[in-house]
């Protein structure tokens, strides 16, 4: 199948990758992968070639219900984690012990939480990947470059302030695939 995602995102759809093209799969076991600007649907399709394209392995999280007969194998199968998020559940902390579970968890998500466009991200990706302690590498969604550029692994420090405005400026110029929810 890898070469077929491969065909598919190079030759049909023109993409490439730059950075870093590995996105140290082979040292860095254990990541917050945050991937910006989203603002489509199509979003998921790129990230899903992306990922056989390099041949990593990514996580995602979703509400326990999902994970039940006849989805939750499938979701299981391509990375998914059941999630409980009933109220007064500390979800960052869940979500890091998910990490110390496991040898390998890559978790994919987006700092914006939603396809439209918003003002300020989320911020839990950054408070799992410091509760985790992992690096949290950064790729975009580049349509109007149609390329995936992936950042070496960052490790927060205690500068919130600081560590926001370095993560915000790797995404800056980018064009989403609907341009005004960049």
């Amino acid at each position: 199948m890898r070469w077929l995602a491969k065909w598919i995102y190079f030759k049909l759809l023109g993409w490439k990758v730059v950075g870093n093209v590995t996105m140290s799969k082979d040292t860095v076991k254990k990541a917050v992968l945050i991937a910006a600007p989203h603002t489509s649907n199509y979003d998921f399709f790129i990230a899903l070639l992306l990922r056989q394209v390099i041949g990593i392995k990514s996580n995602f999280v979703g509400k326990k219900e999902l994970f039940v007969w006849p989805f939750g194998y499938y979701f299981r199968s391509i990375g998914g984690a059941p999630l409980d998020r009933t109220s007064g559940q500390n979800k960052v902390q869940a979500i890091a012990d998910l990490f110390e579970k496991r040898d390998e968890f890559r978790l994919a998500i987006s700092p914006e939480g939603t396809r439209k466009k918003v003002e300020n991200w989320k911020t839990g990706f950054y408070y799992i990947a410091k509760a985790a302690n992992v690096p949290i590498i950064m790729f975009t969604l580049d349509f109007g470059r149609k390329q995936n550029k992936i950042s070496e692994p960052f490790y927060p420090t205690d500068d919130f302030e600081s560590d926001l405005r370095f993560i915000k400026t790797f995404f800056e110029d980018v064009q989403g695939k609907v341009p005004q929810n960049t």
